[in-house]
């Protein structure tokens, strides 16, 4: 689930940074000059097929991935033991344990601030892993950038876009296997 959401946040935010305005010859200044169309370098980087095969995406939603199943895990056993606890509240209000009506509703409240909390601690998780998958694709689109600008520097495209925001592009544009064998590289010696 928190995969395809940073491969959409990824995309969005990918395609947003390589998008740049047109500028009309009545908008543009005396300094900006026009990039003639004839003779552009341009390569093309399959966004999706980066993101399933960059290490440091996978590490990152790896770790996202455990701590949401930790966290599920634990709502679960609480959950499980709130029942419990409401079961045998129901098997006590039938049997006439309680002394009185109060103490009964006494009990129901406390089990109730129980179910609130619960409720509340979950949408604590939810936010924070929200907020992490955030944080996640907001610093893998930052490596790739920064790869892809040093990657750049010797390569020299005018643009490289993302196959997402095509329609057709011929495959000899495509240098998504180069980027990842490139991002991985740098990945693996960042970790050394």
């Amino acid at each position: 689930m928190k995969f395809k959401t940073i491969v959409a946040a990824f995309a969005v935010m990918f395609f947003c940074q390589c998008q740049q305005p047109a500028g009309n010859s009545e908008n543009q200044t005396e300094n900006q000059t026009s990039v003639p169309t004839t003779g552009l370098k341009i390569a093309v980087v399959n966004v999706d097929s980066l993101l399933k095969n960059y290490n440091f995406c996978l590490d990152l939603n790896e770790g996202l991935m455990r701590k949401e199943e930790n966290y599920r895990l634990i709502l679960t056993e609480e959950a499980n033991k709130l029942e419990k606890e409401y079961d045998d509240f129901r098997r006590k209000v039938q049997n006439n344990v309680y002394s009185s009506a109060e103490r009964a509703q006494s009990e129901q409240n406390r089990l109730d601030k129980k179910a609130q909390s619960l409720q509340d601690r979950q949408a604590k998780y939810s936010q924070e892993l929200d907020i992490e998958n955030a944080s996640n694709a907001q610093r893998i689109s930052e490596a790739i950038d920064s790869f892809l600008k040093e990657y750049n520097k010797t390569h020299g495209y005018n643009m490289i876009v993302t196959k997402a925001a095509l329609l057709y592009s011929d495959d000899a544009m495509d240098i998504t296997a180069d980027v990842i064998s490139g991002l991985n590289a740098a990945y693996k010696s960042a970790e050394e």
